[in-house]
């Protein structure tokens, strides 16, 4: 796995958390999100782990540091996803050959979950694989778009979807595998013209197919793993099923 970085996303304000604290510093069961994103990680790219900070951008590393000698990346203005993994590439070793993004806001993502993700994408030597999940209630995320023959052809965030899309519920979990190579020629052909303005990682699927590289999804069944947290409510559900889990365990 030595040829192998994580990039994890936690630029982002988190404004509908209706708090001045950074999103990925909000705190499940004491500890901050962003380091259990970080510990998932370590599974697969121990000493390749490359955190994009840009909100309270010197606070988010600050508390990461307390626990995870880790690289950082500035996102100067907050122009997206694509443009927040743009930030961090230059920081990756040379001998890089796949790059795992994952978002620091999905505390419960498991380690055998990325681990099987990114076994999935050498083995099929694919060139970006997306972790998909099937959830009742599709709404905010971005939707997996395939054709007839059940190809992967692009991923529509909400705001884009059209109203036929809306109704899909296999959803885009924000979490990546891409080849380097395909990673840097694609993230500059991204366009913002989008109702956000902002450089989507996700509209490199499209570019994918129209190159003709190849894409795969693999989908798991447990979408509580790939809970986002963009509500106070949400970060309240996460830390019950994080409780629940405990439980479980002990």
């Amino acid at each position: 796995m030595n040829n192998i970085a994580v990039i994890i996303l936690a630029a982002g304000k988190g404004s509908r958390m209706k708090s001045d604290l950074a999103k990925v510093l909000h705190k499940v069961a004491g500890k901050s999100m962003v380091n259990y994103v970080i510990e998932a990680a370590f599974e697969v790219a121990d000493g390749h782990i490359h955190v994009v900070v840009g909100h309270q951008a010197e606070r988010v590393q600050k508390e990461i540091l307390k626990y995870h000698n880790v690289h950082f990346a500035l996102q100067k203005a907050l122009l997206g996803t694509g443009d927040a993994v743009r930030a961090a590439l230059p920081g990756l070793d040379a001998g890089i050959q796949h790059v795992l993004v994952l978002c620091g806001d999905v505390p419960l993502i498991k380690r055998q979950t990325i681990k099987d993700l990114v076994s999935t994408h050498r083995d099929l030597n694919a060139d970006l694989t997306v972790l998909a999940v099937k959830v009742d209630d599709p709404t905010g995320y971005g939707r997996i778009i395939k054709d007839k023959d059940a190809q992967l052809l692009a991923i529509r965030e909400e705001a884009d979807a059209t109203d036929l899309e809306k109704q899909i519920n296999l959803v885009n979990s924000g979490i990546f595998c891409f080849k380097k190579r395909f990673l840097e020629s694609g993230l500059w052909q991204i366009k913002n013209n989008n109702s956000q303005g902002e450089y989507y990682l996700t509209d490199l699927v499209e570019i994918a197919v129209q190159n003709r590289n190849k894409t795969f999804v693999k989908i798991i069944q447990d979408a509580e793993q790939v809970m986002g947290v963009n509500t106070i409510e949400q970060l309240n559900r996460i830390n019950t099923a994080f409780h629940e889990a405990s439980n479980e365990l002990s």
